[in-house]
């Protein structure tokens, strides 16, 4: 029998990595019945099929970690048998996968707010935070048997690991040892190159996020295929925005009319309060379902329903983001964010028209409202792009027996400071406030532990709070002589925990409430049309009667111009335009779907049988990107 140099070590390489794949099914399996509500996987064979095509991505992901582990254990250095050599490659093989490992666990909550696997920009949140440590540790307490399950894994995992050794055996060294170890040096780098690209084909490049939706029938599917170091790494040092040529200028013009100048409304002054609400979605508001069919649906906000009644709404409308930056950066600049965040990208330290440099222009104080700590989710910064006059954090509250003991300081008290500094203004102002309390962990001030509804997800009772603080502050902003002139406008950040099975339809994520609400009741009514978040700033453009060009790419909500209304935004790895009859989903080339707008959840693709509504509607897509990347790459965020 002819003995094969070196092939115990090899046997003992190949289960060392076997071990990571079994761990990795165990984590999407794991992954699977935290967000089993959300994950549209309805019988065994859809599960054992997408785990099968989930193997290809886990490939990649453990060839990457452990790159360095199968190169130190296969290349020939004689010493690779002995136990502090083996010893060395345990502490590597356990550092590396665990941290990679650490990042799956993590979705097992977050997906429940992004509704996608965490990518490199998911940090960007983080970065900005100057109280990791106790967000740490509240995530810790409030998530504990998160951490168990992955202490429990990572211990079997060892365990499993130890139990297959490699006997040292002083090399027998011939010319036979080293030809073999280098021809299977070869073969095993050729094996992972592949392994990591996904395939051998030329023709082909590396497998990513897109790749994983081309084995499914629902979305959301995808997200199940996929693991969360596979959608790090391939979104690691990655720059999503680049210049396309889809169109020429006159069908941007035409169709998108970045430059936009509204006569509509003799010019005024009145003051602009903008209150933009942590997570505070659609769902979770009353007057904002009347038309969903949803059974024992119950609403948490009943004093934004009372406001309701007195303001102009809109109920199909959408964020243009996914993250609290996005937000920000949607309602006051009119700028989406995509796949990448505009705020995350190299871009956004530029000249950029936004509410704030507009209303400056017209003689306006401007000022950011934030109860966290100052520099939170990388507010200051790009506030400070944008050209505030004023910001005010947990830093200018100066109270921190208010501070609930996470994030920031309670909505209530930190409204009432809203209202008291506001009242010493001089008008005309533009006010934004962000609020605190409806985010993760989900507690309320303990002086109010059981006044408002528990509800169905630990949310509920903290939107029932924002809620009461919202009453408050109107309550006492009534008094202040600027409230009659003042433009409210309500609207959210994002959309956060679902409760109700409509809103686990594609097209029911990230919905938000566009409230806008003049004491006067000038602006009243509701309005069922299509609406995201950049349509604020060119609408209270508009309401004002401000009458110069301006840059946006949303259109004004009170307006009867050429452009139909519609709604931007990226989703399941594609963007989606919607406006008409129908969905476009468009992978930032061509159109690679649509759907009728009843479609909620985005089942029956009718590319096939497309029309003249739809082909418009992928141009429209088409010239929006088109303009968006070039006014980014360009720097011409102005109107000028």
């Amino acid at each position: 029998m002819i003995k094969f140099p070196r092939f115990s070590e090899y046997k003992v390489l190949f289960y060392r990595i076997i071990l990571a794949y079994f761990f990795y099914m165990i984590a999407r399996i794991l992954f699977f019945f935290y967000n089993i509500n959300l994950l549209k996987i309805n019988t065994i064979s859809d599960f054992i099929s997408l785990s099968f095509h989930g193997i290809t991505f886990d490939t990649t992901s453990i060839l990457y970690v452990n790159s360095l582990f199968i190169l130190l254990s296969i290349f020939p250095f004689i010493v690779n048998t002995k136990k502090g050599y083996q010893n060395f490659l345990f502490y590597l093989y356990f550092v590396t996968n665990l941290i990679a490992y650490t990042t799956n666990f993590i979705d097992f909550i977050y997906y429940k707010y992004t509704f996608n696997r965490s990518t490199i920009a998911s940090l960007d949140t983080l970065e900005n935070e100057s109280n990791k440590s106790r967000l740490l540790f509240n995530f810790l307490i409030e998530y504990w048997h998160v951490f168990l399950l992955f202490f429990l894994c990572s211990y079997l995992w060892i365990f499993l690991y130890k139990k297959v050794k490699i006997q040292h055996l002083p090399p027998q060294l011939s010319v036979k040892y080293f030809v073999v170890s280098f021809f299977t040096f070869l073969f095993l780098t050729t094996m992972c190159i592949g392994g990591i690209r996904g395939d051998f084909k030329k023709s082909t490049r590396p497998i990513n996020l897109l790749d994983a939706s081309r084995y499914v029938t629902d979305a959301s599917q995808a997200d199940f295929v996929l693991n969360t170091p596979f959608a790090i790494i391939r979104t690691w040092d990655v720059n999503s925005f680049q210049k396309v040529n889809l169109v020429s200028k006159i069908t941007i013009d035409s169709l998108i009319v970045p430059i936009k100048e509204y006569h509509n409304n003799p010019k005024t002054k009145p003051n602009v309060v903008i209150l933009i609400l942590e997570s505070y979605a659609k769902e979770y508001i009353s007057s904002f379902n009347k038309d969903n069919i949803i059974p024992n649906y119950r609403g948490y906000s009943p004093f934004v329903d009372s406001l309701a009644q007195h303001s102009l709404i809109y109920t199909n409308g959408y964020a243009n983001g996914y993250k609290s930056i996005h937000g920000v950066s949607s309602v006051i600049a009119g700028i989406p964010s995509f796949k990448e965040a505009f705020t995350s990208s190299p871009y956004p330290k530029q000249n950029i028209e936004s509410l704030v440099s507009t209303l400056k222009g017209e003689g306006y104080d401007t000022s950011f409202f934030h109860g966290a700590p100052n520099g939170s989710m990388g507010f200051l910064g790009f506030c400070n792009i944008l050209g505030y006059d004023h910001y005010y954090g947990k830093n200018e509250f100066n109270n921190d027996s208010e501070f609930d003991g996470s994030w920031g300081i309670w909505d209530e008290p930190f409204m009432q400071y809203f209202n008291q500094t506001l009242s010493r203004k001089k008008t005309p102002f533009m006010a934004t406030f962000f609020s605190v309390t409806s985010h993760e962990p989900y507690v309320i001030p303990e002086k109010y532990e059981g006044k408002f509804p528990k509800g169905d997800n630990p949310i509920h009772k903290c939107i029932g709070y924002t809620d009461y603080s919202l009453k408050q502050f109107f309550k006492a902003a009534k008094k202040e002589k600027w409230y009659q002139n003042t433009i409210f406008v309500l609207v959210a950040d994002h959309d956060n925990l679902i409760y109700y099975n409509e809103y686990s339809k594609d097209q029911n994520y990230h919905t938000v409430p566009i409230l806008f609400y003049y004491p006067n009741e000038k602006y009243k009514g509701v309005n069922k049309d299509w609406a995201q978040q950049i349509d604020i700033y060119p609408t209270i453009l508009d309401m004002i009667g401000y009458d110069k060009p301006f840059r946006s790419w949303g259109r004004s909500l009170i307006s009867n111009d050429n452009i139909k209304p519609f709604v931007m935004r990226y989703s399941s790895d594609n963007y989606q335009m919607m406006s008409g009859s129908y969905i476009c989903i468009f992978d930032g080339v061509k159109a690679v779907g649509f759907y009728k707008k009843e479609d909620k959840e985005l089942k029956t693709n009718l590319i096939r049988t497309r029309n003249s509504e739809m082909n418009l509607l992928e141009l429209r897509c088409k010239a929006f990107l088109q303009d968006y990347m070039q006014r980014i790459i360009d720097k011409k965020l102005t109107s000028k």
